[in-house]
């Protein structure tokens, strides 16, 4: 196989070859046709085809979703949002900016600005003044045509269920890497010596060049992205793994989706949701269990072609 293949585009190979399913894989693997007899059908991105238009287009967008649940009565992280002047003066609300700092003013712990349709936590800000606010608006604006803003929250817990049909195929939680102080190194230091690939965010230079008391724990990033350096914890059977699979039972079911990763956060000891994400990637969690996440894309192809 091409070597760095990404495993969704591995799974899909090998069960094709399983079931004598012909298999194309276009533009670097974003593209994928599978043939059997007359019968086509598609894998684009991470999204395996399964779900319908809307609850696609409902999870993708982060606005959405959260509008959704609230109105379903399921628990979630509220996120607004906004479009982006180059849109026109006739699509934009010429007050958006105010809204913007009327949301940051409300939150006093901050807000969070990332684009409004988006995965893998890139472009996303914490921002706790006006300044940072309006360098996140910029950054993400450059690039996208809307963005969402949502409170900040200390979150205490991540949790990503996989939900097949109902069902969880796999439950973890995203567990921040986090250095332990000495009395004598930085957590610049710290962080380099014990998690080089993992970069600070969210901190000031101030906090990043000083030194960690001893035994004092400090997490080195603030957000759970599995790309910002969190890694991947299966969860044991319990109470919180049920109850976070109950809350992203209930979202799924609100937006109509089959085959989705929903991510579900602890705060102040409640859960909530975080957000839906339809094209269901894995990347990381497959380099530690494989068989496993092949596994869960071979029984979302067994519901494609009837398995």
């Amino acid at each position: 196989m091409p070597g760095g293949e990404r495993i969704f585009v591995r799974a899909i190979r090998q069960y094709c070859a399983r079931h004598d399913i012909a298999v194309d894989v276009r533009e670097e693997g974003w593209l994928i046709a599978m043939r059997r007899d007359a019968r086509h059908h598609f894998a684009f991105g991470y999204d395996i085809g399964i779900n319908s238009a809307i609850a696609h287009r409902l999870a993708n967008d982060k606005s959405a979703t959260a509008d959704v649940l609230a109105l379903s009565g399921v628990p979630c992280i509220p996120h607004r949002i906004f479009l982006n002047p180059k849109m026109g003066e006739h699509i934009v609300a010429s007050n958006s900016r105010d809204m913007m700092q009327n949301l940051l003013e409300q939150n006093l712990q901050g807000v969070v600005a990332k684009p409004n349709e988006g995965t893998a936590g890139r472009f996303v800000f914490k921002a706790e003044n006006r300044r940072e606010l309006e360098r996140a608006v910029g950054e993400i604006f450059s690039a996208y045509l809307a963005l969402t803003i949502a409170p900040y929250v200390d979150i205490e817990e991540e949790v990503r269920v996989v939900l097949l049909d109902g069902a969880p195929m796999v439950v973890y939680s995203k567990e921040r890497r986090c250095v332990v102080g000495d009395g004598r190194h930085t957590l610049r230091e710290l962080s380099l010596a014990a998690a080089p690939e993992v970069r600070l965010n969210g901190l000031d230079e101030t906090e990043a060049d000083a030194i960690v008391p001893q035994g004092v724990r400090r997490v080195l990033n603030w957000r759970h992205n599995l790309d910002a350096g969190a890694r991947p914890i299966l969860m044991e059977q319990g109470e919180a793994r049920a109850a976070c699979v109950e809350i992203a039972f209930d979202a799924a079911r609100a937006i109509g989706i089959d085959f989705a990763a929903i991510d579900v956060v602890r705060v102040a000891g409640a859960w909530k949701v975080l957000e839906i994400n339809s094209g269901v990637m894995m990347e990381v969690l497959g380099r530690q269990n494989p068989d496993l996440v092949c596994a869960i894309y071979s029984a979302a192809l067994d519901r494609i072609f009837d398995r």
